[in-house]
């Protein structure tokens, strides 16, 4: 089987958001038997509608996601997010130097470190326009054998009623106490290097745990990582190459069996 080789590429995806953003009540820790869909289309300049995102891979395990009002969020920033863009809010799992920048550009309204420098746990919870963020921490690997406690996040992006996560450097599986602070996950993005984060077997796990409709893989380094990984998983999700490195997704009609769309990076 021939893999297409994808290095240090990027996605976009842009999410259109729900009615009544601003309200109490999140839909994403509603355990519920049946999860929203989800409606790929080509991609294309065009307004959103309100049940829309947009979203694109821009390399390594950055991902601009952006509202249907507008509002833009750059995942992983290390200081490019494209360009011409501007993000809104830039989230940043954890501090290695390709996830994250002390010097983010200042027209940037919103900075949210998925770490505290002081120590301890960091707990965002930012409502902006259609868009509700929030962030579950997660230990990491420190030299040697030492534990980093909270050292990473996993990011929650609630918009258009859907429920979109990106793990970040994540380095240890999700246990069931992890699986309830998420909530339903719809859109998952995952590091698949298979070394630098988790295992493939142990990614396998986390993505059968929160069992999401749609994972977009992300940070790896070569076609051959990749491709084992997308090996291990044929037997268990439908496995797609894109065509360009953006997509647009709604609720429409969220895949029957989960599905892992490759998309490639872009600019």
């Amino acid at each position: 089987m021939k893999y297409i080789c994808y290095v240090m590429s990027s996605l976009v995806v842009l999410i259109s958001a729900p009615n009544g953003a601003g309200a109490q009540t999140s839909r994403c820790f509603a355990m519920a038997n049946t999860l929203p869909n989800v409606h790929f289309v080509a991609l294309a300049t065009r307004k959103l509608s309100t049940d829309e995102v947009r979203i694109r891979f821009t390399g390594h395990s950055t991902f601009v996601i952006e509202s249907a009002a507008g509002i833009k969020i750059a995942t992983d920033y290390a200081g490019f997010a494209g360009f011409d863009v501007t993000p809104d809010v830039i989230t940043m799992n954890n501090a290695h130097e390709t996830h994250y920048t002390d010097f983010p550009d200042p027209a940037i309204k919103h900075v949210l470190r998925g770490w505290n420098p002081e120590g301890g746990p960091v707990q965002h919870d930012l409502r902006l326009g259609d868009v509700h963020i929030r962030n579950v921490p997660t230990d990491r690997r420190g030299w040697g054998a030492t534990v980093e406690r909270d050292g990473n996040s996993i990011f929650i992006f609630e918009i258009a009623d859907m429920c979109i996560a990106h793990v970040g450097h994540l380095h240890h599986e999700l246990s069931a106490q992890y699986r309830a602070l998420l909530g339903v996950i719809d859109v998952l993005m995952v590091p698949v290097d298979g070394t630098f984060t988790l295992s493939h077997a142990g990614m396998a796990d986390v993505i059968r745990t929160l069992r999401a409709r749609l994972i977009l893989p992300m940070h790896y380094f070569g076609g051959s990582s990749l491709g084992r990984f997308l090996d291990a998983m044929r037997g268990e999700l439908t496995v797609r190459l894109h065509d360009g490195p953006e997509i647009i997704v709604s609720q429409a009609t969220l895949p029957k069996t989960p599905t892992m769309i490759v998309l490639p990076a872009g600019h």
